[in-house]
């Protein structure tokens, strides 16, 4: 053997790894022309597993520790290469380095909203958002389910794999457990002990152990959220306890009303907005009457022979006017015409 092919001839007497750089779960240790020496020492850390691969197939798995490398630390790579007796030559075989260290203060959330079925909404759409820590658990699994042959394999790589199963997990966890929505939101620490529990085993498949998990809020798109902050408003006027849904309406065709007496079309315009066969007389007596009934009640016998004259409407039209329950244009025009009336 010449000067030049003993120098680029290296074998390795010690393999460790430093881990160096932050985030990265798999390393490959660089091997290149260079072969483990026989009796070599293996380092492995704390929060680290290493595993020898001899073509593509895992061989021994270390531990934290300091290992001598001989065909009693090494009896699956031994019979994998068929050394039936000690060898005492250099040999070659990819090392592989895992990081154990808990990965924490990661965050996930859902891009597009989980429609799930709701017993006070039907089906809501839901979106929310967390943090969660995990750690490899089962290198084996992790090298063949996920991180491969690789030299490097980092953080964020398998995150972009947990992501689709945490996403698909929770879809399933949420739509069997039929919890309410508002359930959802009151309680989030029970939301995510039920979604926890379902992921573990999902992440267990790749050799992946969830450390913990955690929703700190949950939210509708904001369509349904500003339908579901209209609705609230509706309940707190109240009044509306005996049908949720002819209370909500009511209540619209009471906000509606104000609204209408303010644009240039006055009350007619109302008529349109609440949909066909609803005239402008109906909604003043539909929405109003709980107002009006009262005082008629209270009226005495000859006050409502004076709600007959012409004077009696001109003060109840008078007063729909102050109100801003009918516009100025409105008034006048009725105005005239009871007047009309009067003086003939």
């Amino acid at each position: 053997m010449g000067i030049g092919s003993f120098i680029k001839k290296q074998f390795i007497d010690v393999l460790q790894w430093n881990e160096d750089t932050d985030g990265v779960l798999a390393w490959r240790y660089p091997m290149a022309d260079q072969e483990i020496q026989n009796g070599g020492v293996l380092v492995v850390r704390e929060s680290q597993v290493a595993v020898f691969v001899n073509e593509g197939q895992i061989a021994d798995v270390f531990g934290p520790g300091t290992h001598k490398l001989t065909t009693q630390t090494l009896p699956l790579l031994t019979n994998l290469k068929n050394w039936d007796k000690l060898f005492d030559s250099p040999f070659k075989s990819d090392v592989y380095f895992f990081s154990t260290r808990v990965q924490t203060g990661r965050k996930w959330g859902t891009p597009q909203p989980i429609t799930i079925r709701d017993k006070d909404f039907d089906m809501v759409r839901v979106r929310a958002f967390g943090m969660y820590s995990y750690r490899v658990t089962n290198a084996r699994a992790f090298f063949t389910e996920i991180s491969g042959t690789r030299e490097v394999y980092t953080r964020d790589e398998v995150e972009d794999q947990l992501r689709g199963i945490l996403m698909a997990t929770m879809a399933s966890s949420l739509g069997a457990s039929q919890v309410p929505f508002l359930d959802m939101a009151a309680n989030q620490a029970l939301m995510a002990q039920q979604v926890k529990g379902d992921l573990t085993a999902a992440f267990a498949r790749y050799g992946i152990a969830l450390d913990e998990f955690n929703v700190a809020s949950v939210s509708l798109p904001e369509e349904l959220q500003a339908a579901l902050d209209e609705r609230i408003s509706a309940g707190m006027k109240g009044g509306m306890s005996a049908d949720k849904m002819a209370g909500f309406t009511k209540y619209q065709v009471a906000s509606a009303i104000p609204l209408a007496a303010g644009n240039e079309s006055g009350l007619a315009g109302i008529g349109a907005g609440l949909g066909a066969g609803m005239t402008v007389g109906q909604v003043i007596g539909q929405t109003l009457g709980s107002t009006l009934a009262p005082q008629a009640a209270a009226a005495a016998a000859p006050a409502a022979a004076a709600d007959d004259s012409v004077e009696a409407r001109l003060g109840q039209l008078k007063g729909l006017l102050d109100k801003g329950l009918i516009s100025a244009a409105d008034y006048d025009s009725t105005k005239a015409e009871l007047l009309k009336k009067l003086i003939g």
